[in-house]
């Protein structure tokens, strides 16, 4: 049985499901998602918006959340952290070529980093994201559960790209290569080569919108707002 036919299999029979193989399929789960060998949502041609969710990598991970345990996970260096024991920080090495700079910046495991990539403090990654190499998140940066990060990426300080979760069809946030992510008071480079330009001006985008920028260097000014504005 496949880890996909695992995890589905588990979802489905809910508070029936086996408890301990679920927390052994989440452990699974983890393992290929820090390894890149499985992601929340991937490239796909055929897909109109150019990416292909994978609902049951999200269904996985709210198994985690499911039948985790809330244990202590404070550290030698000081401070007193409780969470679910499912969800364990990402053990790192200096063979994996990441730069985690000392101040306060955790990595959930189950997210794939790229070689190369840096973690100015603080800055929080969630379970499920994929961060392409060389890309840099910056000074209170979040980068949310399930969210697709390409190479070379600058998410600035103070920037914020959100988990989506659920519903487990949703597209994640995405950001393609080559994109400079601004701060709450910068402009967004958004779409592949950092060749267009988007300014969010006001309001929020919600999750499954889909912005696509063609062509060289396009400037556009936008207003978006979510339901209930008008």
């Amino acid at each position: 049985m496949t880890l996909q036919e695992r995890v589905d299999e588990i979802f489905a029979s809910g508070g029936t499901a086996s408890r301990d193989e679920a927390r052994a399929v989440t452990e699974a789960l983890r393992a290929a998602l820090s390894a890149g060998a499985v992601r929340a949502a991937e490239p796909d041609p055929s897909a109109p918006s150019g990416w292909r969710v994978n609902g049951w990598v999200k269904r996985g991970i709210l198994l985690a959340f499911r039948f985790g345990e809330t244990v202590d996970m404070s550290g030698a260096a000081g401070g007193r952290f409780f969470d679910k024991d499912t969800l364990p920080l990402q053990p790192l090495d200096l063979v994996s070529g990441i730069r985690v700079v000392p101040g306060g910046s955790s990595i959930r495991d189950g997210a794939f980093i790229g070689h190369g990539v840096i973690c100015m403090p603080p800055m929080y990654i969630n379970i499920g994201a994929w961060i392409g190499e060389g890309t840099l998140i910056d000074s209170h940066a979040l980068v949310g559960s399930c969210a697709q990060v390409g190479k070379r990426v600058h998410i600035s300080a103070a920037a914020q790209l959100g988990g989506v979760l659920e519903p487990v069809g949703a597209l994640p946030v995405i950001v393609e290569d080559d994109v400079l992510i601004g701060g709450p008071d910068g402009d967004v480079l958004i779409g592949g080569g950092g060749a267009s330009f988007l300014e969010h001006r006001r309001g929020h985008v919600d999750a499954d919108d889909v912005f696509v920028l063609d062509g060289p260097a396009q400037g556009i000014g936008i207003d978006v707002y979510g339901p209930g504005h008008e």
